[in-house]
């Protein structure tokens, strides 16, 4: 292996152990009836053998339990917030996320200092979304509203940068290239519906999960939807698989009035989501000030496939994606690999 395959295999397991070891603490030393979770998601092209375009996306995320019963904090605020969306019914849980990340994109060409004109801006989107979501038993409703900045600001650069150090790898020279900062805005409504499910007696089971979705901003403007197929042994009867992305609330759990958290399980998938593009600022770049852009496709779309282990209360995702070409001169699409780290509680 290389030594940046040795590195990313090190800080994966930096990162796991301790969450694995307190995962297997026996389930009277937790509130059996938490249904809490924490996410960290890491997305790189290094999984698919380059570094470009898509290079790079972290994002740690937290959902709440259901803010309808939940005594403890955030109760108050959670439940405020909750009570102004039209939509709320007493027959559905709700719950908050709370995400912060990081995403970080360049040209092919990552050692050239001049700016290259034919190929996508140097960008990075620093962000922290608030998310509502209600479920049903097959039906998820999410809405979520994203704050960030793009441009220097966003310290997608100094991230970048780090890593290469780290790895003793050259790094990228032609940030001086990047869009300038802008603060971005995003509302995003998206809902996921579970169909074709077989028996839910039996330990094994299958899946398909449509979706649709739209969002709004300076940052992205799209119309979406695809469908996650999935097959597999006491998996949780979530909303699919966790990738970075507006709206991403597969990670809540469906409605049942309880929760059973499997000792251990497993999962196969496979989707598709695709995307009727209006806007996508690290393509056209910025919004109010003159900067590098490229001739964007109007229709992009990610096909992708993966597996998620559980154990007690953890959860391991990896997703292997294809995205389409993004943009007019593009040469082929792009591989990338997702890979995410949950824990309930």
């Amino acid at each position: 292996m290389s030594e940046h395959t040795h590195t990313i295999l090190r800080l994966m397991v930096l990162l796991v152990v301790p969450i694995w070891a307190f995962s297997a603490l026996p389930a009277d030393s937790r509130a059996d009836d938490s249904q809490a979770k924490f996410l960290f998601s890491f997305e790189n092209d290094f999984f698919g053998g380059s570094d470009k375009h898509y290079t790079s996306a972290i994002k740690f995320t937290w959902v709440s339990r259901d803010i309808r019963n939940d005594g403890t904090p955030p109760k108050g605020w959670g439940g405020l917030i909750a009570d102004k969306i039209p939509l709320r019914r007493n027959d559905l849980q709700q719950n908050l996320t709370l995400s912060f990340g990081q995403n970080m994109y360049t040209p092919e060409d990552t050692a050239a200092e001049d700016l290259i004109v034919n190929d996508r801006p140097y960008a990075g989107w620093t962000y922290l979304s608030l998310g509502l979501h209600t479920a049903k038993l097959n039906t998820l409703d999410s809405f979520e509203l994203t704050i960030g900045v793009v441009g220097p600001s966003s310290l997608a650069e100094k991230s970048q940068k780090l890593v290469h150090e780290w790895i003793n790898d050259k790094g990228p020279n032609g940030w001086n290239n990047q869009l300038n900062d802008e603060p971005g805005l995003l509302l995003t409504w998206e809902r996921h519906w579970r169909s074709l499910r077989t028996p839910t007696h039996t330990l094994f089971a299958a899946d398909l999960i449509p979706h649709t979705g739209l969002t709004l901003g300076n940052v992205y403007t799209y119309a979406n939807a695809g469908f996650e197929a999935r097959m597999g042994y006491n998996f949780p009867a979530d909303f699919g698989s966790p990738l970075i992305r507006p709206g991403g609330g597969t990670a809540v759990t469906a409605y049942s009035g309880h929760h059973r958290w499997p000792s251990f399980g497993f999962v196969f998938f496979a989707g598709i989501d695709g995307r009727a593009i209006a806007r996508n600022i690290f393509l056209d770049g910025n919004t109010f000030r003159d900067s590098h852009s490229v001739d964007k496709n109007y229709f992009v779309a990610d096909l992708y496939a993966g597996a998620t282990f559980i154990y007690n209360r953890l959860e391991f995702t990896y997703t292997h994606v294809y995205r389409t070409e993004e943009f007019k001169d593009q040469d082929g699409g792009q591989y990338y690999g997702s890979f995410t780290i949950s824990w309930t509680y």
